[in-house]
């Protein structure tokens, strides 16, 4: 059976390398070809010498891109990526954005936090929001899918099955996260300039941050009423990870073991929710390099307190790997398939 062919467009960023990591591992799927402006005519092994041998590929156009490829990753900047989009749709290829253009479904709402609009808003009607472990079914089959990012999957993880089962009041919710450097991006600037960065622990965009809105959204849609969030972000000195800690006020009469049946009844038979043990609490060293997300259960029956803590790996499960997850779910292949990864022991 012919692979399916795979275009990365700004593959040498850090999301956009780490698809090409997946594709390279995945059975049904061949990278076709990539494209890069900051490293264009420069072979992806050389940006990256971890893929010598493996990935030699250099990196051309965006218009070679859209020429060789079944289905494009794009690894974008906001902003950048709806006239891409639409040339894909106009030639019968799938496109799954990195980026935030079709994460928004309100154009008011991504005006004010992004500073755009939506170029052609019955492009935006056809997108559909791609964060499988609660919107599958809408993703199966479809051609324009708008991968989540980091915080925008690391939140509701935890939070939905308390929501939806009326668990915890809907007003008042915290998500307290950190966030591994990458997370920022390759390109280099201050605030991870390592001697700012090493021995360092800082909150930034503090209840500012561009996420805020899109959690609100996928909470506001599973709960069936309008949700607001307190989020505030953290940069933790490390590579990769994202540590979401949540908190809501229980319901009156609620107890932890009905909040354990819940989690453990949404997330029963999905590979990637890993419901941790009583006690344990998630850590983003155990999900390094693959696309799990970790979630452990807490109750202060003192102060009427729900914690939910959640861990991912910020380039896969926040990235990279969801995109894939999408498009094993938009082609109808196996939704694990190259994504099976083990992550280190230590």
């Amino acid at each position: 059976m012919e692979k399916l062919k795979v275009g990365v467009v700004g593959a040498t960023g850090y999301a956009g390398a780490e698809i090409c990591r997946l594709i390279l591992g995945h059975p049904q799927a061949e990278l076709a070809a990539i494209s890069s402006v900051s490293f264009e005519g420069m072979a992806l092994s050389s940006v990256y010498p971890a893929y010598a041998h493996l990935c030699d590929m250099v990196c051309g156009t965006q218009e070679q891109v859209l020429e060789k490829s079944d289905v494009v990753f794009a690894a974008l900047p906001h902003g950048l990526s709806q006239e891409l989009a639409a040339q894909c749709m106009r030639t019968g290829k799938a496109f799954i954005d990195m980026g935030a253009d079709f994460r928004l479904e309100s154009e008011e709402v991504y005006s004010k936090w992004y500073d755009g609009s939506f170029a052609d808003k019955e492009l935006h009607r056809q997108a559909v929001y791609g964060l499988p472990e609660l919107f599958r079914e809408k993703i199966r089959g479809k051609k324009l899918i708008a991968n989540p990012g980091c915080y925008t999957t690391a939140v509701p993880l935890a939070l939905v099955p308390a929501l939806e089962n009326g668990l915890i009041e809907p007003a008042g919710l915290i998500a307290d996260c950190k966030s591994g450097v990458t997370g920022a991006g390759r390109k280099p600037n201050q605030q991870n300039h390592y001697p700012e960065l090493n021995e360092s622990f800082t909150a930034y965009k503090v209840a500012a941050h561009r996420h805020t809105p899109e959690m609100e959204q996928t909470l506001s849609q599973i709960a069936g009423q309008e949700i607001t969030l307190t989020f505030v972000p953290h940069l933790l000195p490390i590579n990769r990870g994202i540590l979401a800690t949540c908190y809501g006020r229980l319901k009156v009469g609620v107890t932890e073991e009905q909040l354990r049946k819940a989690y453990e009844e949404r997330y029963q038979g999905e590979y990637f929710i890993r419901l941790l043990p009583e006690g344990k609490a998630a850590n983003v060293k155990y999900v390094r390099f693959t696309n799990f997300c970790d979630i452990s259960l807490f109750v202060d029956s003192r102060t009427g307190s729900f914690i939910a803590i959640s861990a991912i790996d910020n380039m896969v499960k926040g990235a990279a790997g969801q995109a894939v997850q999408n498009m094993n779910l938009a082609f109808g292949f196996e939704e694990t398939a190259g994504l099976k990864l083990v992550p280190p022991a230590f």
